[in-house]
């Protein structure tokens, strides 16, 4: 039996890809290990900062090294965004990009026979269909995500992925039902809805969101629907009325800001003002008065000022952000804001950094007291130790509970749990009734 290794950098999505690819070796016979001797090494780069490019060249090398009678494989964002660069990379057997990734069993098995060096990376063209992979397999067995959209047609001046992904598609109604009602055969109970850019999804074809909410949602056993990041756009009170009458939707909205301020964000190329956040956000607590709003805000962004960055704190404090990601900007060859003036001093990038995060601790901890006294449904999806089942509420929010029997796990069950306390990141409290 042949085995294949893989190694994944970045995304959600790339994650996803990966367990496609995975599922695809399996079912030609192969076995996926996670370290050791293998026939294959995978590595699914990104390429969303230029320390993402430099890592995957890092473990091709060490894969090299360690793997040396492997063959070694090079897919993802990386390869499509620079082909002719990795079309040089005499480390890599194969090449591909981030389209026909199914042929990489293909590919792979070909080498071994012919020991003939691949390099495929045809260009993403306007109107091209979703490719179709799939997963149905998870090692976790409590949440599954899954990839119903692909590409991005709005090109921010920082982002690189426009050209690594193409445009704007979405995976059919019906191959994310057939998807879904594998997923539910396999014991997941959760299903997270992917994708580069998901509020874009469906709009093809006139439709969105609330579609694939609602076909994952209807696939019996699936009973948690969750939404990964996505861009505060396309979000309608249509959409939000049909999502908020669906029992099995997560009321928790990654909603991707990067700037609390206008006039960066008009830098950026968002297509959004602060105020029109703001107004989503509002809506939205109509629909869902006890979700949670999560983001990404990015400092040091070039021309920045002192006020803009202010102006951007305030911002985020008056929305009330459960968990925030801060970043640093980034410089990005092949994007505009790389050829911008004004760029950043990375001191005072650090200096932003750290007052950001400080603003987003201070919410998180206020965040985490509204739990407290609340009655919220827990899917456990791990034993945390010997003390402690672990677990996720519908707002993404970590919750433990005492391991009274140690014997015992609720691993893949959904319990109510009381929240009596919170700490550092997460919530603790007792189950509403006994478990076992």
């Amino acid at each position: 039996m042949y085995k294949v290794l893989f190694m994944t950098f970045g995304c959600k999505v790339n994650h996803y890809e990966s367990e496609c690819l995975k599922e695809l070796f399996r079912g030609r016979g192969w076995e996926v290990v996670p370290d050791g001797d293998c026939d294959a090494v995978v590595i699914n780069s990104c390429t969303v900062t230029a320390s993402g490019d430099s890592r995957a060249l890092v473990a091709l090398r060490r894969a090299r090294e360690t793997y040396s009678s492997a063959v070694t494989v090079l897919t993802g964002c990386y390869p499509q965004s620079d082909p002719e660069g990795a079309a040089k990379l005499a480390a890599a057997d194969i090449v591909c990009g981030t389209k026909d990734r199914a042929l990489i069993p293909d590919m792979v098995e070909g080498f071994i026979r012919e020991r003939q060096r691949k390099v495929w990376l045809p260009e993403h063209e306007r109107g091209e269909l979703f490719e179709p992979m799939k997963c149905t397999r998870y090692e976790d067995n409590t949440r599954a995500f899954v990839k119903i959209q692909d590409g991005c047609d709005r090109f921010c001046s920082y982002c690189i992925i426009p050209f690594a992904r193409g445009r704007c598609r979405s995976k059919p109604l019906e191959m994310l039902r057939e998807e879904a009602e594998g997923i539910a055969a396999n014991g997941v109970k959760e299903i997270v809805l992917s994708g580069i850019n998901l509020a874009f999804y469906g709009a093809e074809w006139g439709m969105s969101l609330a579609d694939a909410a609602e076909t994952a949602a209807g696939i019996p056993g699936i009973e948690r629907v969750r939404l990964s990041s996505l861009e505060p756009e396309m979000m309608t009170d249509e959409q939000l009325e049909r999502l908020a009458v669906l029992p099995e939707f997560c009321p928790q909205f990654h909603l991707s800001l990067q700037s609390g301020c206008t006039r960066t964000l008009k830098a950026m190329n968002r297509h959004y003002t602060a105020d029109e956040y703001y107004e989503l956000t509002q809506r939205i607590r109509r629909y869902f008065p006890d979700c949670a709003f999560t983001t990404d805000i990015m400092v040091g962004f070039p021309q920045e000022t002192d006020e803009d960055f202010r102006e951007s704190v305030e911002f985020v404090r008056k929305v009330g952000f459960s968990k925030m990601h801060v970043f640093r900007y980034s410089r990005r060859p092949g994007t505009r804001a790389d050829r911008m003036d004004g760029q950043i001093p990375e001191s005072v990038k650090t200096e932003r950094w750290k007052k950001m995060t400080a603003a987003a601790d201070e919410m998180r901890e206020n965040y985490l007291k509204t739990l407290v006294g609340r009655t919220v449904p827990v899917l456990f999806e791990r034993e945390n130790s010997a003390e402690f089942h672990q677990g996720h509420a519908p707002d993404m929010t970590t919750v433990k509970i005492s391991r009274k029997n140690p014997e015992k796990s609720l691993r893949n069950r959904i319990i109510r749990v009381i929240i009596e306390e919170y700490g550092q990141d997460c919530c603790s409290g007792i189950p509403e009734c006994l478990p076992y």
